[in-house]
């Protein structure tokens, strides 16, 4: 694993400098709870690139947990819940709080909210992350929304104030960001769409990165449509293609972002479905012709495949030698397994925690290229894709 040096004023972060050993850069990794000096963005440089490679270490991956209100509320809806702040917080302390969580999961994506948020015996959430050495990330887009001009395609908004923003969840603990936009191929997708998308990624790349964020850039090209697999293919070669040109004018430190792309898979409609061979091939091929090694880490996205799925399509590519840390930063194919066990009652936090570290553990193994999927339960096995699915 990574290592590092944390300046941090309280005793609870001990435990996280015994484990992180050998690194010759100190960074501020974890809140300080004080109020930092203004510091120019080039300062952050060596700390992005080594909070970078402590996400990106082996064996581990992210837990993408930054559902906005909205869509955690239908996460807890299909187990009879209410959508209410108490809920919500339940919920995602039951995740934060799972005893040996860092063994497996080396991020966790936030929402504003769970950034703010405590335990119910008042620890910080960002607090309990750090006491497992898993770093703090946050959600900083706001949203999708209509592009005008284009195919019935979307943009993705929150530029505006992502500064001040990003210095606060700094301040707060957070240590990395996420932006998602996507690509819709029935949409074609347009060339205003395509490069719309690739400009606001490599703008909330640089701000992020001059406020102390690693981002991680996410286009996600979407399951929908009956397209083959070389079609997915061409139009990833192209979103990518723009993406890091774009970057690049915007003098983004490469050692210092990391990706959350799309597997390369046909269409979800497509009456051809592919192995997990076929869909590694095709995604390290994308991989290899446009991502620069000298990004630290790949951090796919599970995008509606069903858990097991995901992870037997992520043991595929790691069977390959590859320049990059090739991860997962997984949302419902880590978490739907844990909100079936749980149910909302109390009495099955332990075991929906055990359903958490399974599900992690699972994919740790799958980064390693060590996974078997011998012994999955069939609801594992079960796809998750929703046509037009948002969150």
């Amino acid at each position: 694993m990574a290592s590092l040096k944390i300046s941090a004023p309280s005793s609870q972060f001990a435990g996280a400098r015994g484990r992180l050993d050998g690194a010759s850069a100190a960074i501020r990794l974890w809140p300080t709870r004080r109020v930092a000096m203004p510091v120019r963005a080039g300062s952050y440089t060596d700390e992005l690139v080594q909070t970078a490679k402590i996400v990106a270490s082996p064996g581990r991956g992210i837990l993408a947990i930054d559902e906005s209100n909205a869509t955690c509320g239908k996460r807890l809806d299909s187990i009879g819940l209410d959508n209410t702040e108490t809920n919500r917080q339940a919920y995602r302390q039951l995740l934060l709080t799972t005893p040996g969580l860092g063994e497996y999961i080396s991020g966790a994506i936030l929402f504003e909210e769970t950034l703010y948020q405590s335990t119910t015996d008042g620890k910080k959430f960002v607090d309990c992350l750090c006491d497992q050495n898993i770093v703090p990330g946050i959600k900083v887009d706001k949203g999708l929304v209509p592009l005008p001009g284009s195919n019935n395609e979307s943009w993705c908004q929150g530029l505006d104030g992502l500064a001040s923003r990003s210095a606060e969840y700094y301040k707060q603990g957070a240590r990395f960001a996420k932006w998602r936009t996507v690509v819709s191929i029935p949409c074609g997708p347009s060339a205003l769409a395509v490069k719309e998308a690739a400009w606001g990624l490599a703008r909330y790349a640089a701000i992020s990165q001059d406020n102390g964020l690693v981002p991680i850039v996410e286009p996600e090209i979407l399951l929908d449509g009956d397209h083959s697999i070389d079609r997915t293919l061409e139009v990833a070669e192209k979103v990518w293609a723009e993406v890091f040109y774009y970057l690049a004018e915007n003098n983004v430190v490469f050692e210092g972002i990391l990706l959350k792309p799309s597997m390369v898979t046909p269409g979800a409609e497509h009456k051809e479905k592919a192995s997990p061979e076929t869909i590694a091939e095709y995604t390290l091929k994308m991989l290899n012709r446009r991502v620069p090694p000298a990004v630290p880490g790949i951090m796919f996205l599970s995008g509606g495949q069903s858990e097991v799925e995901a992870t037997l399509n992520l043991n595929a590519m790691n069977q390959s030698p590859n320049p990059w840390h090739v991860s997962f930063s997984y949302a419902r194919a880590l978490q739907n397994s844990v909100l079936k066990t749980w149910k909302g009652l109390p009495e099955n936090i332990e075991a929906a925690q055990k359903a958490l570290l399974v599900r992690a553990k699972a994919n740790s193994m799958a980064q390693l290229g060590r996974y078997s999927a011998e012994g999955e339960a069939e609801e594992a096995k079960t796809g998750m894709f929703q046509k037009g699915y948002t969150y």
